[in-house]
């Protein structure tokens, strides 16, 4: 066999090519083969094949050189070639003998195809893969259409949704409606033009709960800049957003509570006087007609100063003594008055009050009031129907719980998030004033606690009051 005319038909062959005598040993290279792994011819002729792979390669690659040399069918393995500068070169080598009637007289053919670039990018994309799986932000990748092909454990968990629940729907699937067609189409419009959108935008979790976040959509394009997926990055801002809320929400009681000062002053003054106007034409008059129409001011006059109390209750601290509270009998107090009205006939009280509660440091009159308003709310929710209003009272570490949960209609989610503001009520007019909530929050703030409100419209509310427990009395 003359290696020189052995070359020419192996270097238009476009693979590392390798010509063998049954020993293994080189007879022959192709240019490409030369090239890539840096030797020259002179390098390798007379050499062993084995000598130029990695340790990690060499059995195996012998056991099947053997089977070739058995005439056997062809064979092939992944490789690792040491190359001249030390480097690798991981190939997928081929070998299958030559047919003795040619030009080759039955010597082994190693035909090798270079994937040391493929390998690279298989190595890149596991460990970005990796990168997303772990990372603590969510991230959802989709295909060109949009749908769902991959998600990692923080999506899971974020969204409320499996994998498996996932993967082949559309990210609508955690759409909350707020944002309309028109705020879509242009993320669309954005992200197919192979743009990056960034904003933030409100989804809704598997059990209804919201869930906002900072997207970051970027469109994923091949090596042609053809876009096969996008890629979306979110970071979940929920805790952050009721944290916005809380501070918003304070800063307007604040504001509302300075005006409601001022307004109370301004009403209060004249308000005054037209009520005793109002007692002295009723003593000097025997007019029937008058004297009802002058009952029906006078009835609207008390309902305007009760109003301005209220407001006079919220906007300034209580000048009240705060004395060491028993909570439960405060609790039972409320009951007492509220049971016995019109409206509460039908309905069952249950107490299931927690003994041997430490007392904690509030004005007692004004927690009662708060305790009045929740349930006069929960008698409302009734409808003047029969049902339940179950009072907890328990120890929550530092904290006492008061739970006020009824059987009554529920509160949408929209009126839900301005249950505590003041003016606000679902009630007819002549009802209510809208200031009962608002005036009980300001009051437990007042003593360093909370309410919190959780609600259903069809199922119920619970009203849950927080009040921190204090070893020693002052003035609140």
């Amino acid at each position: 066999m003359n290696p020189s005319s052995s070359n020419h038909w192996m270097d238009v062959v476009p693979s590392l090519c390798f010509l063998l005598d049954k020993k293994g040993v080189i007879v022959a290279s192709n240019r490409l083969a030369r090239k890539e792994t840096g030797y020259r011819e002179a390098d390798l002729r007379g050499h062993a094949v084995w000598d130029y792979l990695n340790k990690d390669s060499r059995d195996l690659f012998k056991k099947f050189f053997r089977r070739a040399c058995q005439g056997r069918d062809q064979h092939q393995a992944e490789v690792h070639f040491q190359k001249k500068d030390g480097t690798t070169l991981e190939a997928i080598a081929h070998v299958a003998p030559l047919n003795g009637r040619n030009r080759s007289g039955g010597a082994i053919a190693l035909v090798a195809q270079n994937i040391s670039l493929q390998k690279e990018k298989e190595l890149r994309f596991l460990q970005f893969s990796e990168v997303i799986r772990q990372t603590i932000n969510p991230i959802e990748i989709t295909d060109a259409n949009g749908k769902i092909v991959f998600v990692n454990p923080a999506f899971e968990k974020a969204s409320g949704y499996t994998r498996e629940e996932l993967i082949g729907r559309n990210p609508s699937i955690l759409s909350s409606g707020k944002h309309p067609k028109e705020f879509w189409q242009k993320v669309w419009a954005t992200i197919r033009s192979q743009k990056v959108w960034v904003g933030e935008i409100e989804n809704r979790r598997k059990d209804g709960e919201p869930l906002y976040t900072q997207l970051l959509i970027s469109p994923i394009v091949d090596a042609v800049g053809k876009t096969v997926g996008f890629l979306g990055a979110h970071r979940d801002i929920t805790e952050q957003k009721k944290l916005e809320s809380q501070l918003v929400h304070s800063q307007k009681m604040e504001s509302i509570g300075t005006l409601a000062a001022g307004i109370a002053h301004d009403v209060g003054n004249p308000l005054t006087s037209i009520s005793s106007l109002v007692q002295v034409i009723q003593r000097t008059t025997q007019d029937k007609f008058a004297q009802d129409n002058l009952e029906l001011v006078k009835n609207q006059i008390n309902r305007i100063a009760n109003t301005i109390r209220q407001l006079v209750d919220f906007s300034r601290p209580s000048n009240y003594e705060a004395r060491l509270t028993d909570i439960n009998k405060a609790v039972r107090d409320a009951v007492g008055i509220v049971q016995y009205g019109k409206k509460a006939k039908d309905i069952k009280f249950q107490l299931d009050l927690a003994p041997s509660l430490p007392k904690v440091l509030v004005v007692t009159d004004q927690l009662i009031q708060v305790f009045i308003n929740i349930l006069i709310n929960a008698v409302d929710a009734l409808e003047g129907k029969k049902g339940e209003v179950n009072i907890t009272t328990a120890r929550a570490g530092n904290l006492l719980k008061m739970i006020f949960e009824d059987t009554g209609k529920g509160i949408s989610n929209e009126n839900l998030a301005k249950i505590f503001d003041p003016f606000y009520t679902t009630k007819k007019p002549g009802e209510g004033t809208g200031l009962g909530l608002w005036v009980s929050y300001g009051i437990v703030k007042n003593f360093g606690g909370d309410i919190r409100v959780e609600s259903q419209l069809g199922n119920g509310s619970t009203f849950t009051v927080l009040l921190p427990i204090l070893t020693e009395e002052k003035s609140v």
